[in-house]
């Protein structure tokens, strides 16, 4: 393992997750604001939104499963809400 791994406190490690969480959060909120402002996603991926919403999930199971899953709940919680938003508008938004 990475000696700077064990020399961070277990704070400074779940700050860093959480860190991580905020920046893969806010990956899709442009996304959302974009497709809902526009009420179009014609170009949007099913496919993908559909493998997001899969991972999203397999995520959310570990992070439940690991002590100090608390970064991996809350990223893909989040991820996870976003992501059915989307598959939302693409089924509501017609083109």
């Amino acid at each position: 393992m990475n000696t700077l791994l064990f020399q961070l406190s277990n704070q400074a490690i779940q700050t860093i997750g959480y860190v991580g969480t905020f920046l893969t959060s806010v990956t899709f909120i442009p996304q959302v604001i974009k497709s809902w402002q526009s009420k179009s996603v014609g170009d949007l991926s099913v496919l993908m939104v559909l493998i997001v919403i899969i991972s999203t999930i397999v995520w959310l199971i570990y992070g439940f499963g690991i002590d100090n899953g608390g970064p991996v709940i809350v990223a893909n919680f989040v991820v996870l809400i976003l992501s059915l938003v989307l598959l939302y508008f693409k089924f509501t938004f017609k083109k």
